[in-house]
């Protein structure tokens, strides 16, 4: 019977690309200390990847060599496995719709659970806890909208709202009238404006 790394590293070469693997679901293989131990075993041979505090995942091979999973694969996989809201940072929300051209060095995401970093290999992903209305309407438009604008800021939401509106279809702008309750004054009363000339 091969010996627990082995059948640890059989189970992970079975998942999906970015499939969390986490000691409590390896119990079956034997004890929480055995288990721990071989997981940290595998992750110095590089067959696992320690992507933060419990979680590992299989490093994906490639003719090129080996590579960690994808970030939105991870970010889902994650969001999926703790049960959390995980979206683009309001920056990156801002260079997708175009209003600014400067591409964030840093990969940053906003979460409705605790602060954290991400590690994959020498990319680092940081969660930052955010509030509610940061985090409506995940993987909308109108979700990058609200996020844009709260990383402008208060002093530039009026001059771009109407850059926003361009990018957006009548759905989504319907989906803005309605989430507008949630967020600040200074983002909602410029957007009830907008709904209300649209």
């Amino acid at each position: 019977m091969p010996g627990l790394p082995s059948q640890i590293a059989e189970h992970a070469a079975t998942l999906p690309e970015g499939t969390p693997i986490r000691a409590n679901g390896l119990l079956h293989l034997g004890n929480r200390a055995a288990v721990d131990q071989a997981l940290s075993r595998l992750v110095r041979r590089g067959l696992l990847l320690r992507v933060c505090r419990g979680v590992y995942m299989r490093p994906i091979e490639t003719r090129f060599g080996v590579r960690a999973p994808g970030a939105e694969t991870v970010i889902e996989a994650l969001s999926s496995l703790w049960g959390e809201t995980i979206v683009p940072s309001g920056g990156a929300a801002a260079n997708v719709l175009g209003l600014t051209t400067q591409v964030p060095v840093r990969l940053v995401y906003l979460t409705s659970g605790p602060n954290r970093v991400l590690r994959l290999y020498a990319l680092i992903i940081r969660l930052l806890h955010a509030p509610r209305w940061q985090l409506v309407a995940p993987g909308r438009p109108a979700g990058l909208a609200i996020r844009a604008l709260a990383w402008l800021g208060p002093a530039e939401v009026e001059r771009n709202i109407e850059r926003i509106e361009r990018r957006l279809d009548r759905a989504d702008l319907a989906e803005l009238a309605v989430i507008r309750s949630a967020l600040p004054s200074w983002i909602a009363t410029p957007l009830s404006a907008l709904v209300a000339h649209g």
